[in-house]
């Protein structure tokens, strides 16, 4: 039930259209919480029936095609206020990644390096990507609370990764030695 979360909160931090909203997704928001055009669009008719957004006024001469802006409203700051406070337990991991080892074990393994090799290459990517971003937003000047918050929501992504880089590095080295030893 996060998703309508997640767009008040990118519409707080900036009012924006749909088609905004999709790419700030794909830039930042995306990273730790994915959706579709389709589901942010549904989305958003959902919350603005809701009275928690509103598409801000348009031009008094529209444009064909023009976007929809939303903003967000007192009630939608209070519904999301609300929700930074509740209590949520940690919700358990699902990766077929771990899975399909787990079944490897079983069945073999045939086929797990270059799969688990393909998966670090791309969690090696993704730390890189990372690390860059955390060097040009968030310089030592950039100090306030918002500032934060935010780079502290970007180390958690980079220490993922460096665990998903670690782990995989560990089962590499545990197939070799099994696969070597046989």
């Amino acid at each position: 039930m996060s998703l309508p979360h997640a767009i008040l909160t990118a519409l707080l931090e900036k009012p924006s259209s749909g088609l905004e909203l999709t790419r700030r997704f794909d830039r930042s928001i995306g990273y730790f919480w994915s959706a579709t055009h389709q589901q942010i669009y549904r989305e958003l008719g959902k919350l603005e029936q809701a009275g928690l957004i509103r598409a801000l006024p348009a031009p008094a001469v529209p444009v064909r095609g023009q976007r929809k802006e939303y903003e967000v409203l007192p009630a939608g700051r209070d519904e999301l206020a609300e929700w930074t406070r509740r209590a949520e337990d940690p919700k358990p991991i699902r990766s077929a990644l771990l899975l399909r080892l787990r079944a490897a074990a079983v069945v073999g393994t045939e086929g797990m390096a270059d799969e688990l090799n393909r998966h670090l290459r791309l969690h090696r990517e993704q730390l890189d990507d990372y690390l860059g971003m955390e060097r040009r937003q968030f310089p030592p000047e950039r100090d306030s609370e918002a500032d934060r918050l935010r780079h502290l929501v970007l180390r958690g992504g980079i220490e993922l990764e460096r665990f998903w880089v670690a782990w995989l590095t560990e089962a590499l080295a545990g197939l070799d030695d099994r696969t070597g030893a046989g």
